[in-house]
């Protein structure tokens, strides 16, 4: 029962980009629109030859490449998504065969755009409890398969692309790297976002959302920190859902993270749903702006109004 932590990260997204003037010639919009009101200039797409477990696997081979390790080190895969349109095989057993992971425990976990750190919660804890040592956690979507492209209002929003880590026991002695983590929901609000019909679309009320966000998740964003033992001040980097920027930075603010690098990739990748924190984290780690061992806090909400956040030590 010594806890976990993150031994590397990794991330993956389509070779197609699709900025604002391109969204500009397929719906009434243009790029001083969508910048003002959610931050976003370009956005990946994935073909219809690229399915959510091919994205899921490009990033989870990157993320063992990372860590040093094999395939057969993996005993648990845990793929969070919203967008896997077939039922069985899930997307964990099918990126674990895509990588030839023998024999995990192989489960999918949707709570759309919180799926990431719910997903890292329940490995964490499934690590220890002893019922895994080595899990690879992975948020994938493919948010433009589901958007209404005539809702300008909601089809700016989407990217695809897909964030890993590989999470294993922390040595014995040393302090957790995955500290406890906070989650809850408001069901009674989880009309708010939703992803309905056949085919499924993605929809939202993005008025109550930024309400909700900017409200009420400061407190419990600063109680994940409480968790931790960490004062907000002490943080290196705040890595949030990244659903709009008009959202993230008066959240960052009002956490009092005031020395903390914020996640910001919202503006080149819009919002990619269980994607969107690994993809993040991902991308400071790779470019140095973020040391090993120091903590961040991620904190995902949307979907169900659910919300789940940790205080974590990087790679």
């Amino acid at each position: 029962m010594n806890g976990s932590r993150i031994v590397a990260v990794g991330h993956y997204q389509p070779a197609k980009v699709l900025t604002n003037d391109d969204l500009a010639t397929m719906v009434d919009t243009s790029d001083e629109w969508i910048r003002s009101r959610v931050g976003i200039r370009t956005r990946h797409m994935a073909g219809p030859d690229e399915p959510v477990d091919e994205l899921a696997a490009h990033a989870g081979a990157k993320t063992l490449a990372a860590a040093g390790l094999a395939a057969e080190d993996i005993d648990l895969v845990m793929v969070a998504t919203s967008t896997a349109i077939d039922r069985s095989p899930n997307m964990a057993a099918r990126v674990a065969a895509r990588l030839g992971i023998p024999s995990p425990a192989a489960m999918d976990l949707n709570v759309v755009c919180a799926g990431f750190t719910h997903a890292l919660a329940s490995a964490d804890h499934t690590v220890r409890a002893g019922a895994a040592t080595r899990a690879l956690v992975i948020g994938a979507d493919k948010m433009t398969e589901i958007a209404d492209w005539s809702d300008r209002s909601s089809c700016v929003l989407l990217g695809d692309g897909a964030g890993a880590a590989v999470i294993e026991a922390a040595a014995e002695g040393t302090e957790p790297g995955i500290g406890p983590v906070l989650w809850g929901s408001v069901p009674s609000m989880g009309h708010a976002v939703r992803i309905e019909g056949t085919p499924p679309r993605f929809a939202q009320e993005g008025q109550s959302v930024y309400r909700w966000a900017t409200t009420q998740l400061p407190a419990l964003a600063r109680q994940t920190c409480e968790k931790a033992g960490i004062a907000p001040e002490d943080l290196a980097a705040v890595v949030l859902h990244q659903a709009n920027l008009r959202i993230i930075e008066p959240l960052a603010a009002r956490i009092g993270a005031v020395n903390a690098v914020v996640a910001r990739d919202v503006v080149d990748s819009g919002n990619t749903s269980a994607a969107s924190i690994p993809m993040a984290l991902s991308k400071l780690v790779e470019r140095g702006e973020l040391r090993s061992g120091e903590p961040a806090l991620l904190f995902g909400f949307g979907g169900n109004l659910s919300y789940a956040g940790q205080v974590v030590r990087c790679p």
